[in-house]
């Protein structure tokens, strides 16, 4: 089972930027493929950028364009950098990692707060 430790989260203006981080536990990081989801209050949790263990990348509409999730394999990390935040980005932002081996939902990080102001 591998571990997920999200950071980077806080308190932004509206139009900045934020990166979050994805640090991962375990040696077979780079086969898993990565997700990030975000879920604001009263709200369901949503999947907002993909990226596959090749590196071929997905975002939500909502988001393109202005968010760029990348991963580095020798850190075992993730990152999302969020650019042109909007109050609407206001969530907490989840990372999940899926294989052929884990069970199906993954493995999920204990998320963190993103506040945009406007």
């Amino acid at each position: 089972q591998v571990q997920l430790v999200e950071s980077g989260g806080g308190l932004v203006q509206f139009g900045g930027s934020l990166r979050l981080s994805c640090a991962a536990s375990g040696s077979i990081f780079r086969f898993y493929a990565m997700d990030w989801y975000r879920q604001a209050p009263g709200e369901q949790r949503e999947l907002v950028a993909t990226i596959s263990s090749s590196g071929n990348t997905n975002y939500a509409d909502s988001v393109k364009g202005r968010f760029t999730i990348s991963r580095d394999n020798t850190k075992n990390t993730m990152y999302l950098q969020m650019n042109s935040l909007k109050p609407e980005d206001t969530a907490v932002y989840y990372c999940n990692a899926k294989g052929s081996w884990t069970p199906p939902d993954g493995y999920w990080g204990q998320g963190t707060q993103v506040t945009v102001s406007s």
